[in-house]
């Protein structure tokens, strides 16, 4: 079902401490993370770009919007998981009848894992000085 969205749809997307807003325009595909294309911002790392495309590529909208993408915070992996999220939540504010599909996929699931915090006593979250007996 083709519609035509008449207000930029707004989503938000968090994994770790990455955070991305992306924003859905009526367009022919093109897709800009903090104003730089998809290429330009992951470079040669074909892993992030597949994933960041993966809910439009099955719903079958990658050639009908436009996404505009602010990501902050994290690294390259965690913002990729973040766009990926963004994206499929402004997929499914522009047309519900997708929710069930990218529901089944996992695409509408935040990944809760964050970073174990540093415990006193130890020089990381859980790993220990080395023990010597003598």
């Amino acid at each position: 079902m083709q519609q035509q969205i008449l207000q930029p749809i707004r989503a938000t997307g968090r994994r770790k401490t990455s955070v991305a807003v992306a924003v859905l325009k009526n367009g022919t595909g093109k897709i800009t993370i903090n104003n730089k294309t998809l290429d330009e911002y992951f470079g040669g790392n074909l892993t992030q770009k597949t994933q960041v495309i993966s809910p439009l590529v099955l719903t079958g909208l990658k050639d009908k919007l436009d996404i505009e993408v602010e990501a902050k915070g994290g690294g390259i992996t965690g913002q990729a998981d973040a766009i990926k999220l963004a994206i499929a939540r402004a997929l499914v504010i522009y047309n519900p009848d997708l929710r069930a599909t990218l529901k089944k996929a996992g695409m509408l699931r935040r990944d809760p894992r964050m970073v174990e915090r540093k415990k006193p006593g130890k020089p990381k979250a859980r790993k220990s000085f080395q023990w010597t007996k003598r």
